[in-house]
């Protein structure tokens, strides 16, 4: 019985330590009036939104990619916004132009989604996951790579505070829709499909990839020595997984953590070893 009892116990801390993906990105908005909205739009405009959905599956695309016509312009292919973007998809005229679509033709429905199509499937190449799509759609690529870079990061939760407040917003408002239309969780899902296996910015912008990591989060009272010590790697190694991370931890006392999934689990039931060690180490007494 008491066997038992620990197994049980073990799996269940297990279970609890384990990082939960999912919590990175979610809807911010699931309330009544907001999903009640977005479903009024698109019931208003059945025609469109089939005319772009079988649009989109033409080429691949998953539905949910309706609703970013859906929070750029509510399908209204005449409405044009304060920065003279146009149409159903609001293209400015220099987007339009890198597909060639002309300025007049930006609120044509068939044309403007015909080329918002390649414009998508372009950027899904670049990116690998909608989240980042939907934020350069809004902020162009240049931003995107610029966020980046400053981030030291190609994950969207970890570089969009280096983006426009307009851009994040922008991606919350899709969140909220795809919530509306019962598809979150997959966009979520692919999102972090993509954060399992992806490419990093480091320094002067040159790429790295990377295995499939786990990520945790963990304070300044963790020393990287230790933990390689403890994980029999390399601190080299661990630094190559965790890019700016003695940046983050002087600056801000705590970061996200990644080691690969086969090490994530012997780091988390050693955690509280590896963090006694290290505040031990680094007392004045140990020097």
């Amino acid at each position: 019985m008491n066997s038992f009892r620990i197994i049980f116990t073990t799996i269940l801390v297990w279970t609890c330590a384990w990082p939960v993906y999912g919590q990175f990105l979610s809807a911010t908005d699931t309330s009544e009036n907001s999903v009640r909205r977005y479903k009024t739009i698109i019931d208003a405009n059945k025609d469109i939104v089939k005319f772009i959905e079988y649009s989109l599956a033409q080429k691949g695309l998953p539905r949910h990619l309706r609703n970013l016509a859906l929070i750029e312009s509510g399908f209204n292919r005449n409405v044009i916004s304060g920065a003279g973007a146009v149409g159903v998809w609001q293209f400015m005229t220099s987007h339009a132009n890198q597909y060639g679509l002309s300025e007049q033709n930006r609120n044509d429905l068939y044309k403007s989604t015909k080329t918002a199509v390649v414009s998508l499937s372009k950027l899904y190449k670049k990116y690998n996951n909608w989240v980042t799509v939907v934020a350069a759609y809004n902020c162009g690529e240049g931003n995107i790579a610029k966020a980046m870079q400053a981030a030291g990061s190609s994950q969207y939760h970890v570089f969009y505070k280096y983006l426009p407040d307009e851009t994040i917003n922008h991606v919350n408002k899709y969140l909220n829709a795809c919530f509306a239309t019962g598809e979150l969780q997959s966009v979520l899902a692919n999102y972090n499909s993509s954060r399992m296996n992806t490419v990093f910015l480091v320094n002067g912008g040159s790429k790295i990839s990377r295995p499939e990591l786990a990520e945790t989060d963990i304070n300044a009272g963790f020393s990287l020595k230790v933990i390689a010590d403890e994980l029999h790697v390399n601190i080299d190694q661990l630094l190559t997984w965790n890019p700016g991370i003695n940046e983050a931890l002087r600056s801000k006392g705590e970061s996200s953590f990644y080691l690969p999934m086969d090490l994530m689990p012997d780091f988390l039931m050693r955690k509280n070893k590896i963090l006694s060690r290290s505040v031990k180490e680094s007392s004045p007494a140990s020097q």
